[in-house]
């Protein structure tokens, strides 16, 4: 005969395992948008006025609204549900991009308008980006994955997304032209909505997601500016999470730099063909997935920040300093390559440490405010970069974003907060010890592992 407390303790739910390959799905669609917007978006600016400082402009306005989007967007994912979030930024994303190519086909295409439509998608991308990330442990937890495997996972996904939409970029861009390219990225904006849609479960499945359940009202109180401030706290207290915002602000100033001017004025000026340029990042993104994936089979036991700042030189310092020597294709290619598997490491790091520091309740708005810090340099980096190689060329600006990457990458040997990469590769190394359902469980508790941190 069944007892009052065995029938009032919860069945074990099933493990599920299609919503977070749905989510994969969904950030490999959605991403592969974004980097064909990244490499079609400057050739097209490129090709209309021929002016580096032109470039540099428009990457202000691509790379302002990852400040704003990050700073209200986490905030906003967390007040209205991560899986509605996401799915409403696809669609508005899709929307703003389609309509790049369908104002020029119609003639009405203005450097300003594509200034403006270029800020619009950036300023929604940033919302559905988070969504995305935050929802991946509740997924995880769902399919009894760890975390550790999972966030690995998650990354390989959005490494795979930039190989992928770079080579397609780069082929459309090669034998259709660059707003052929955008139309394949609304497209795939519209796939990912329609993934998270059909396949992802109502927040009312989810442990994490509160936008619709009593709990999550307590956790959103107040208003947006107090739950970002919060965020900011959290991350400015935290040691770790402050000095990845710290390294990861100052390097993605080079990295915008690289992105909206360097090389798209590399392919088109130095090597004189604008496609190579989605090629360039198709190399570095295909590197940068087999690291993935070697770090969440092997790479994961031996993290922490001596590695983690190995990673970071090689993954920004060589593929400067290639294009300041002028390397052809045939060079360039192999080393974008081998930085690109240096690069796959970092990620999986930094989001394993992440995720074991930050309370749930505060996950999207703590990431809301990486997001707001980190690209807060972004847009300062390509004005410089445009305002530089109009007056040294890009030699001697490719040369300085080399030396000033290879500094701040070996940084975290000398900075303590860093410590806490060592920490969190010790815990994951624990969980791959432990079977499935104690991994899941030491997802949902993060408090002790934040108190290590510190």
């Amino acid at each position: 005969m069944t007892s009052r407390a065995d029938a009032a303790r919860p069945a074990a739910a099933p493990r599920r395992r299609i919503p977070l390959l749905a989510l994969y799905a969904a950030q490999l669609c959605s991403l592969a948008g974004n980097a064909i917007a990244l490499v079609a978006v400057p050739i097209i600016v490129l090709q209309q006025t021929g002016s580096p400082l032109a470039a540099g402009v428009a990457g202000i306005f691509a790379t302002v609204p990852l400040v704003v989007g990050g700073a209200l967007g986490g905030v906003l994912v967390d007040r209205f549900g991560y899986r509605a979030s996401s799915i409403a930024a696809d669609l508005a994303s899709g929307v703003t991009v389609l309509a790049i190519p369908l104002l020029d086909a119609a003639g009405l295409l203005s450097f300003g308008a594509l200034l403006a439509l270029v800020f619009l998608g950036g300023l929604l991308d940033a919302p559905g980006d988070t969504a995305k990330t935050v929802l991946m442990p509740d997924l995880a937890a769902l399919a009894r994955i760890p975390l550790a495997r999972a966030a690995g996972a998650q990354s390989a996904v959005q490494r795979t997304a930039t190989m992928v939409g770079a080579g397609v970029a780069g082929a459309l861009v090669a034998l259709a032209g660059p707003m052929t390219a955008l139309v394949a990225d609304a497209a795939g904006f519209a796939v990912s909505a329609l993934l998270v849609a059909l396949l992802v479960p109502r927040p009312a499945a989810l442990r994490g997601d509160r936008a619709l359940e009593s709990d999550e009202a307590a956790e959103t109180a107040g208003s947006s500016v107090q739950a970002f401030i919060a965020g900011i706290r959290f991350v400015w207290r935290t040691p770790l999470a402050r000095g990845v915002v710290l390294l990861v602000t100052l390097t993605n100033a080079i990295d915008a730099a690289g992105m909206t001017v360097l090389k798209p004025v590399y392919a088109s000026q130095v090597l004189g063909d604008p496609a190579v340029l989605g090629f360039m990042v198709g190399c570095f993104a295909a590197g940068a997935l087999t690291g993935s994936a070697l770090f969440g089979i092997i790479g994961h036991r031996a993290s922490g920040r001596t590695m983690f700042a190995i990673c970071f030189v090689l993954a920004g310092a060589p593929p400067y300093a290639a294009m300041a020597l002028g390397a052809p294709v045939e060079v360039l290619f192999p080393v974008l390559a081998a930085s690109g598997l240096a690069a796959g490491a970092i990620n999986p790091m930094i989001a394993t440490a992440l995720y074991s520091v930050v309370p749930d309740g505060m996950r999207a708005r703590v990431f809301g405010a990486l997001t707001a810090g980190v690209a807060a340099s972004m847009p300062v980096g390509a004005l410089l970069a445009g305002v530089s190689v109009e007056a040294f060329g890009p030699g001697v600006v490719l040369a300085g974003a080399a030396v000033l990457y290879a500094v701040l990458g070996a940084s975290p040997l000398l900075l303590r907060s860093f410590d806490g990469l060592s920490s969190a590769g010790r815990a994951a190394s624990v969980v791959d010890r432990d079977d499935e359902a104690e991994a899941v469980a030491a997802a949902g508790a993060p408090r002790s592992a934040a108190e290590a941190v510190r």
